[in-house]
């Protein structure tokens, strides 16, 4: 038996590996990223709910009252796009905007209760959609995929521009 599981495994280790190719990764994350968000804003178009402010529902259905600067960190995004989504999502009745206790020229967003609504909505959603992007992957990959994306984003630190696709 000991020896046929050594074969087995040599036979394994026999088939050509894939091999990394300089350039080859940035088209495939870009079209990942760009399939999740997709699938997901589909899935929450009836509700109203745009691109980008999914998260912003999120973020603050767990801390709210935040400000626009908080909610852009957390999101990953630049403060004055943080600004204009928080600016559609106040006319949209998602949120509102409060000043700061102890700056006038602080700007706070917390939700309102049609806001409030969708935390569920959103939530299953972006549950459904990980699960749909998921599918065939174990646990332990899903969480070293993870590992290695938190790897990259700090590779970028603050530096990185991505807030394309949010609010506008």
């Amino acid at each position: 038996m000991v020896k046929k599981d050594k074969v087995d495994k040599k036979e394994k280790s026999d088939k050509p590996k894939e091999r990394y190719v300089a350039g080859s990764l940035q088209p495939e994350i870009t079209r990942a990223a760009r399939s999740m968000r997709t699938f997901l804003t589909n899935s929450l178009s009836a509700s109203g709910i745009y691109a980008g402010q999914d998260g912003v529902i999120l973020a603050l259905a767990g801390k709210d009252p935040l400000t626009a600067g908080a909610i852009a960190s957390e999101l990953g995004v630049k403060p004055p796009t943080m600004t204009r989504t928080l600016t559609r999502m106040e006319a949209q009745g998602f949120i509102t905007k409060l000043p700061g206790e102890t700056d006038g020229r602080q700007m706070l967003a917390t939700l309102t209760p049609e806001g409030q609504k969708h935390v569920g909505a959103i939530t299953y959603a972006v549950r459904a959609t990980e699960a749909y992007a998921f599918a065939g992957l174990t646990d332990k990959e899903i969480r070293q995929f993870s590992r290695v994306l938190r790897k990259i984003n700090r590779n970028f630190g603050d530096e990185t521009d991505i807030d394309e696709g949010f609010g506008e």
